[in-house]
């Protein structure tokens, strides 16, 4: 599988670091719209989560602009509570104004102007809900949403209410006297600092595209908008970044394709990218129409606390037809339950999404025994095996009345793997792997294949008997 260095997280912070991003065209491009007296916009989610984005990119931007002659500058914050805790949010805004205090101590006016709660506003993903980048389109680029002063102001209403939460807040626009400081005019730049591109492609689109159709846009600016990275190499999405994109080459689907095997990749939309747009090294469609079936299933618009059971039924059901009518040699699948629903951080939902999954993989499981075929179950991080945000001693976080404040960021408890079905008493253990990750279960899918293990891939996770 690809090294680490080639994760967007990783090439924009050796940019950063190496300063190789302010050498680019692009840079150089949003340089001489500033100095001219453009203001310079930031689009993104705000915190240290470093899953999507990271706090510290948007702040050395910005004071690096300000050192280059920006005067204006302004920040369009999506609030995380999703990667890190929720209800947090205060504290990145808390870090982010503190910075900017410093810039409008140089006489630089730069100041945060609209935002909202990444999962109800601008960062949908896989074109689930476009009214959630309508909602953020409306308050980042024309400026109208919910007013206040300011956006701490905009987040203690919000807090207001015991239940709120940092990934549904509501979309604000921070006004003096009424109108917004901070609607996107002509000539202005603006970045996308997310270094991640799932949840960038739409708001991307819809800022730059001249035949979009997916809302209706009341004012579309001429700008120069860049994002922090290319978000989708094939749809050429956004058409401008500042940093070049990672080169992820040798994917194990390219080895699946080149044996000439036939594979289904299938998810409910929430996750149908994690089997296809990033399995195949951030490029869309399939890698060959003959040998690969890509199936989306729509997914439920309903907030997920409240359909706790998603799409599991419909993705076993489909992938339990496909095994009985024996088309495909590979068949992946992505069930969201455990993730999107340990995202809200509420106990109940999250016990009844895990005792449906289990319900759900026992019925794939013997569909698969039936067919003489082998069950790999596994998953990439933690999230519903610790429901409680906790303090540095172990101990639960509780709310004055007592109550246990739920955790919605992902855990780092190292994930369940299991390998079941037919021939595998040809095999035992490798025990010389000390610690096993996603790299080796890779090769050992692509071991069960009869693919021989690529050139640069780690160990499998099984050794042929010598018996």
């Amino acid at each position: 599988m690809a090294q680490d260095k080639s994760s967007t997280k990783v090439q924009a912070n050796i940019a950063m670091q190496s300063g190789s991003i302010f050498e680019r065209p692009t840079w150089q491009t949003i340089e001489e719209r500033f100095s001219k007296g453009a203001t310079l916009h930031f689009l993104g989610l705000l915190s240290d989560g470093n899953i999507h984005s990271h706090i510290k990119h948007p702040i050395q931007l910005a004071q690096k602009a300000a050192s280059q002659g920006c005067q204006k500058i302004r920040f369009h914050c999506l609030f995380d509570g999703r990667d890190v805790p929720d209800r947090s949010a205060l504290k990145y805004l808390t870090q982010l104004e503190s910075a900017l205090a410093e810039l409008r101590a140089s006489d630089i006016d730069a100041r945060v102007a609209s935002g909202g709660g990444r999962m109800h506003v601008t960062m949908d993903r896989y074109e689930s809900d476009w009214s959630v980048v309508e909602r953020g389109y409306q308050a980042h680029i024309c400026g109208v949403g919910p007013q206040f002063d300011s956006a701490e102001a905009a987040l203690k209403t919000a807090y207001e209410n015991p239940n709120a939460s940092d990934q549904y807040l509501e979309p604000f626009v921070v006004c003096d006297d009424g109108q917004p400081i901070g609607r996107v005019e002509d000539g202005d730049a603006l970045i996308g600092f997310n270094f991640r591109g799932d949840r960038m492609i739409q708001i991307s689109s819809a800022i730059e595209s001249k035949t979009f159709s997916h809302f209706k846009r009341p004012y579309h600016p001429d700008i120069f908008y860049a994002g922090m990275m290319e978000y989708d190499g094939d749809l050429k999405i956004p058409n401008h970044y500042l940093v070049s994109p990672p080169t992820i080459e040798n994917t194990s689907g390219e080895y699946i394709v080149q044996a000439g095997l036939k594979t289904l990749a299938m998810s409910e939309t929430h996750k149908f990218g994690h089997v296809t747009y990033f399995w195949n090294g951030n490029r869309s469609g399939c890698l060959d129409d003959g040998l690969e079936d890509y199936v989306e299933i729509p997914s439920d618009p309903t907030p997920f606390h409240l359909a706790p059971y998603m799409r599991a039924q419909e993705i076993a059901d489909k992938t339990i037809e496909a095994i009985q009518k024996g088309r495909h040699d590979y068949i992946r699948i992505n069930i969201a339950n455990g993730d999107m629903i340990g995202h809200t951080g509420l106990l109940e939902p999250t016990i009844k999404a895990c005792a449906f999954v289990d319900q759900q993989v026992k019925r794939i499981a013997d569909a698969v025994y039936a067919a003489g075929g082998r069950l790999m179950v596994t998953a990439d991080h933690g999230n519903c095996d610790d429901m409680a945000l906790r303090n540095k001693d172990g101990s639960p976080k509780v709310k004055e009345d007592g109550a246990v404040i739920g955790r919605t960021s992902h855990t780092l408890a190292a994930v369940p793997f299991s390998l079941t079905g037919s021939g595998l008493e040809h095999y035992t253990l490798n025990k010389q792997i000390e610690r096993p990750t996603l790299a080796n279960v890779t090769t050992t899918t692509l071991e069960l294949l009869g693919i021989q293990r690529p050139e640069g891939y780690e160990a499998s996770l099984l050794k042929k008997s010598q018996t």
